[in-house]
């Protein structure tokens, strides 16, 4: 099959159809029309083979995560998803990968209401590069930069389960049956926090989605606003299977430093901390304060008052 052929059967007409998608797939560029009084929100992640997945990974699972990692970002910015790009670089054009792909890119797609508009298609070694736009009303968008000392820290969901469930399909981990395919489901379909990104605006001064650890990611804040902070790792929220299926401290370090939990982590001051119930109410995801802001520029991890050393380290890209 062709390039054009490739495009036109898999991707050209399964997209979301927008009314401010002016001109889509099928020209040289795409034309949009931005909302008024509203930024572009825009961001790029690539999936590697090897690297950011496994090559037995379902391409069902690929075609969900690789959206739903981009949406993240959009999540933390406090944006609306509306458009996104797509370069797929494949060895082969396998019909049989393209298509549970191609469904898993459209089902999350669909449920976020974004469209794709345009990409590229080539051969090489497996990667998936989307670049999604999407649209924060002006001066209302989360940044890294806004915590203050006094500010409560939180973060959404449970922590480590991803990283756990990368293990147990590795073969590291050993599980048992009652929790192997939520961990595992937890690793596949990220759940990027979007409406919960959209509730914060105006009550989180600053945030970040959990893409490489919660001990990497807050390091990020705490630079970007010149401040430090001291986390209580034993409020740190864990789910039962990861509970149930290591020890204390393996999973305080899966939360600590496992990467991929594409939770947000967020900062409110102490005047709006009683809006917080009322505005993630409606976004159906529970979240936890686990630490405060400190003004001494340093990140203190403590675990009921003692001093606490992970024994991990976040993801790093060219490790």
């Amino acid at each position: 099959m062709k390039e054009f052929q490739l495009i036109e059967h898999y991707f050209t007409g399964q997209s979301q159809h927008r009314k401010d998608v002016k001109l889509g797939i099928g020209d040289d560029c795409a034309l949009v029309k931005p909302a008024e009084n509203k930024l572009l929100a825009i961001s790029t992640d690539t999936l590697v083979e090897n690297v950011h997945f496994l090559p037995q990974m379902p391409p069902q699972a690929l075609g969900y995560k690789s959206l739903a990692v981009n949406l993240s970002d959009l999540a933390a910015m406090g944006a609306e998803p509306a458009w996104m790009t797509l370069a797929l670089t494949m060895p082969t054009a396998d019909d049989l990968w393209l298509q549970g792909f191609a469904s898993g890119l459209f089902e999350a797609a669909d449920y976020y209401m974004i469209a794709l508009v345009g990409g590229d298609t080539t051969r090489g070694p497996k990667s998936i590069t989307i670049t999604v736009h999407g649209q924060v009303p002006e001066g209302k968008a989360l940044t890294r930069s806004g915590a203050k000392p006094g500010d409560w820290i939180y973060v959404t969901g449970t922590l480590g389960d991803s990283a756990l469930g990368l293990d147990i399909l590795r073969g590291s981990r050993t599980v048992s049956s009652e929790h192997r395919e939520f961990l595992i489901n937890r690793h596949y379909h990220p759940s990027p926090r979007v409406l919960a990104g959209q509730s914060l605006r105006g009550l989180a001064s600053s945030a970040i989605d959990l893409s490489d650890g919660l001990n990497s990611d807050i390091c990020h804040v705490l630079k970007a606003s010149g401040v430090g902070a001291v986390i209580d790792v034993e409020k740190l929220p864990l789910s039962p299977a990861m509970s149930d299926s290591v020890t204390l401290e393996t999973a305080l370090n899966y939360a600590l430093c496992g990467g991929e939990d594409y939770e947000l982590l967020f900062t409110v001051p102490e005047a709006q901390r009683g809006a917080l119930d009322t505005a993630l109410s409606h976004a159906g995801v529970r979240f936890t304060q686990i630490g405060q802001i400190q003004a001494v520029n340093k990140l203190k991890l403590q675990f009921k008052g003692e001093e606490f050393v992970p024994t991990q380290q976040g993801f790093e890209h060219f490790q």
